[in-house]
Parts: structure tokens; sequence; C-alpha cells
């Protein structure tokens, strides 16, 4: 089943190849969405895909890249948004 997730991801994650890395494992979990800084530090991250997947790529953003320090991913389910690829900003 496909689902959409939208994640706020909070902590040191700017600056820390966040994005750039969400958007590797997306690809390997082969989601589509996007993950974009936010003005107050946080990244934005939408996740659409199938379920399994994206459960998995929701549990990755708790630790993210080596050099990021998760301290919060706060995560709600959304209405399926069709993407085509996996995009940062």
């Amino acid at each position: 089943m496909n689902v959409s997730y939208l994640a706020h991801v909070s902590g040191l994650v700017q600056g820390v190849y966040f994005r750039a890395s969400s958007q590797q494992m997306a690809i390997e979990y082969g989601l589509s969405g996007y993950a974009h800084n936010l003005a107050d530090g946080e990244v934005e991250v939408l996740l659409c895909g199938e379920e399994e997947n994206v459960d998995k790529m929701l549990d990755w953003l708790n630790t993210g890249p080596p050099q990021a320090k998760v301290i919060a991913v706060k995560t709600k389910k959304v209405p399926w948004q069709q993407y085509n690829h996996f995009s940062i900003g």
C-alpha cells in the first residue's frame, strides 16, 4: 500500500549532508518526495511510497548520516502525493 508521511527532523541536521543522504536513502528504498531545509534549523522530509519502505526510511531519519545529531523526528501521515523522484532543496 502506498503512503505519504511528512517528517520534521530537528537537531544538528543542516550543513551535515542530511538532505543529500536522505535523497540517497530514499532512492535506495524506491521512495519519492523531498527534503528541504527550514528557516528554524529543521529539515522537512516528505516520503511517498510503499509503506514498508517508508517505515524503514522513517527509522533511518532518527539517526541520519554520521555527521548529524538528530534530537527529534516528528511525523504525520498525510494524503497520498505522487512525485516522480526525490528532490532536495
